[in-house]
């Protein structure tokens, strides 16, 4: 009964671990137009390593292999979410961009 139990638990485990989460970020923020020209740039640090999380949770991983061998749902399910991640960066530096241009700071 203790091994159908072990099983059972490391099964459950194995399985909550077969989704992905990337993080998701709001395109634009409270603060964006106080930023400074530093700050900005500084952001689009951040969504580049946002971006470069998403492009990872789209390729094989343990994570998407697991989803493919359980329950392929699940790895459409972290495709599309990272997918939606990337478009939510791409919509953020587009708007920060914008500022970045209106404050000079290419000059």
């Amino acid at each position: 009964m203790n091994k159908v139990m072990f099983a059972g638990a490391a099964l459950a485990l194995f399985a909550s671990t077969a989704c992905t989460s990337t993080t998701k970020v709001s395109p634009v923020q409270p603060g964006d137009q106080k930023m400074s020209c530093a700050e900005l740039e500084n952001e689009f640090v951040k969504l580049e390593d946002v971006m470069n999380e998403a492009d990872d949770n789209k390729g094989v991983n343990t994570a998407n292999v697991a989803a493919v061998v359980f329950f392929w749902p699940a790895a459409v399910g972290n495709y599309m979410d990272a997918d939606k991640a990337q478009d939510l960066v791409d919509k953020r530096r587009d708007h920060l961009m914008d500022i970045h241009t209106d404050k000079g700071c290419d000059a």
